[in-house]
């Protein structure tokens, strides 16, 4: 245990340390483990081989410690020295009686314990004993008084703060802005859209306009193709008259 106690300071001091996970680190006794963690809020020791809690130390900030899977029968008195424990598992131990549990009704901030596995749950009225012995106590195996699991209880204690209802409002508030932006998106496709239709009309009338103007050229064009057709046919005429002039020369000689 002192070799892993060691490893999971990672370099750090004693006091620096808030959580330490020694579980399956096999010992019957707790070894290692100081004073010095006087910060220390959560400690789990599951499945490590314990027979009892001798030499456990004064650690004042505890608040929640895993014993679970071990072979603990008693000595739960030796963790007088952690008053603010608030979680407390020993499932899976050697706790026959009620009377082990004694050491337990002077913690005033115990609220969950769990003794799952253990002979002392096959009692009769045992969840009524056990909450009697302990003021403190909330949750016994997960359960409350009621027989209401821990995690219902803790949904019924956020919506009573008002916890859902403000979720509620932050999603509305969410869905009125998303169709603020739709319409400011349908708005300004709108815009674009015409804008654009526009322009396709400036270019369309650009185009035929200058088509007009191709179209006078090519009547010039002909024009003046027309006019030298007609010059050419007043030159072939004459030629032609000076052939048939030229053809009685011929014949005469």
């Amino acid at each position: 245990m002192e070799k892993r106690i060691e490893l999971e300071k990672r370099g750090l001091s004693p006091d620096k340390i808030i959580e330490l996970n020694l579980d399956n680190c096999r010992s019957t006794s707790i070894v290692g483990l100081t004073d010095e963690f006087v910060n220390l809020k959560t400690l789990s020791l599951i499945n490590v081989g314990l027979t009892n809690l001798k030499g456990f130390p004064k650690l004042p900030n505890l608040e929640k410690l895993e014993l679970s899977d071990n072979r603990i029968s008693g000595g739960l008195n030796l963790l007088y020295t952690s008053p603010k424990l608030t979680h407390l598992n020993l499932s899976g131990n050697k706790i026959k009686d009620l009377d082990t549990l004694e050491p337990l009704k002077v913690f005033e901030n115990l609220k969950y314990l769990d003794l799952f596995n253990n002979e002392a749950t096959s009692i009769d009225d045992y969840r009524e004993k056990v909450f009697n012995l302990i003021p403190s106590l909330k949750y016994l195996d997960g359960f409350d008084m009621e027989d209401k699991e821990a995690e219902d209880s803790e949904a019924e204690d956020d919506e009573v703060n008002g916890n859902d209802s403000e979720d509620d409002d932050d999603e509305g508030g969410l869905e009125e802005e998303d169709d603020d932006d739709d319409e400011d998106l349908d708005e300004e496709d709108i815009g674009l859209e015409t804008v654009y239709k526009e322009h396709l009309d400036e270019e369309s009338e650009g185009e035929d306009y200058e088509g007009v103007e191709y179209e006078e050229e090519d009547d010039l064009v002909d024009e003046e193709d027309e006019a030298e057709g007609e010059e050419g046919e007043e030159d072939s005429t004459p030629r032609g008259k000076k052939r048939k002039l030229e053809e009685p020369e011929g014949n005469g000689n």
